[in-house]
C-alpha cells in the first residue's frame, strides 16, 4: 500500500513561512493499494489539491471520513470531482453526536457557500455506516472501526489490503478527563503491530490544564502507545495550528534522541510513505 498526505494540520489551515515543511492544509490522507484502488480519509483543505490530480479521471471516488469537525470536511466543497458530470462519489461518515451523516455537503447549503448541493453535477451517494459487523470492504480494502474519545464523537479506522495495515486514529484523546469511548488498554489492542499508525498529536504538556478534554493527544502519550502496541511505524498528525515547523523538528530530535525500536515521525504534506 501507499500513503499520501494531502493534509496534516489539525483545527484551522495554517499558511505562512513557519508551517512550509510540515504543512498548513487540514486532514486529508490518500491510501492506494497495489492494484491502483484508492480511499482517501477525510476531506479536509487538502483535498482540494488531490482533487486537482483525481479530476483527470472519472474512476469512481470513495471517501472515509472521520467526523464533522469543520477542519475535516471544509474542503469538500472545493474538490473539483463534485462538479464533473457523471462522476460517482460515495461518502462513508462517521456517526457522531448529534447524528449529522449528510454534513459534508450540508455545509454548502443556505447562505454558507455560494453553490448549493442540487447544483453539484456529479453523482454522489452517502453510506450507511452502522457496520454491526467489522471489517467491511470498500473498494476492496478491508476497514475496521473504533469510536474515537473526542466531543461530538466520530471514528478512527484500520485499512487493511494484502498482509498491509494502516491506521487512522486523528482528533483522539488518550486521556481525557471524562468518560471514555474507547480505553487506552483497547487502543493498544486495536492497533497492535500495526504497519503505520496516523495518530493525533496535537499538544504537548504546557497546553494543559486548559485543552484537557478538548480531544487531542500529547504527543508524549501516543509515543507511549507506540511502544506498549510494538506499533511499526507511527506519524503524528493533526499538528497544532500554532506550532511552527522549528517546534516540530525540536520535538523530532528529542524522540530520535530516545532510540526507541518503532519509527517515529511527524507527518508532511505531501509526503509518500510506501508499505
Amino acid at each position: 500500500m501507499k500513503v499520501t498526505f494531502y493534509g496534516t494540520r489539525g483545527s484551522c489551515p495554517t499558511p505562512g513561512k513557519s508551517t512550509l515543511k510540515y504543512g498548513g492544509n487540514t486532514a486529508c490522507v490518500l491510501v492506494e493499494s497495489e492494484d491502483g484502488r484508492k480511499l482517501i480519509l477525510d476531506a479536509g483543505t487538502g483535498i482540494r489539491v488531490l482533487g486537482d490530480e483525481m479530476v483527470k479521471n472519472h474512476d469512481d471516488i470513495y471517501l472515509l471520513l472521520s467526523h464533522n469537525h469543520h477542519d475535516h470536511i471544509q474542503g469538500f466543497p472545493f474538490f473539483k470531482p463534485l462538479y464533473q458530470a457523471g462522476r460517482n462519489i460515495y461518502i462513508y461518515p462517521a456517526k457522531t453526536n448529534p447524528n449529522q451523516p449528510r454534513a459534508a455537503i450540508e455545509q454548502m447549503n443556505g447562505s454558507y457557500f455560494p453553490l448549493e448541493e442540487h447544483e453539484l453535477k456529479a453523482n454522489f451517494e452517502f453510506k450507511d455506516t452502522s457496520w454491526e459487523q467489522q471489517p467491511v470492504t470498500i473498494n476492496g480494502f478491508r476497514v475496521h472501526r473504533r469510536e474515537i474519545n473526542h466531543p461530538n464523537g466520530g471514528a478512527a479506522y484500520i485499512v487493511e489490503h494484502g498482509s498491509k495495515r494502516v491506521a487512522y486514529v486523528t482528533d483522539n484523546e488518550l486521556n481525557p478527563p471524562n468518560k471514555m469511548a474507547t480505553s487506552a488498554y483497547e487502543w493498544k489492542e486495536f492497533l497492535l503491530g500495526v504497519d503505520l499508525v496516523i495518530h493525533d498529536g496535537q499538544y504537548i504538556e504546557k497546553d494543559m490544564p486548559l485543552k484537557h478534554g478538548w480531544g487531542h493527544s500529547l504527543i508524549s502519550e501516543v509515543v507511549d502507545l507506540a511502544k506498549c502496541a510494538n506499533i511499526k511505524m507511527l506519524a503524528f498528525y493533526s499538528h497544532d495550528p500554532d506550532r511552527t515547523d522549528d517546534e516540530i523538528d525540536q520535538w523530532q530530535q528529542k524522540i530520535d534522541n530516545m532510540k526507541l525500536d518503532n519509527d517515529i515521525f511527524f507527518a508532511k504534506e505531501g509526503q509518500c510513505i510506501e508499505l
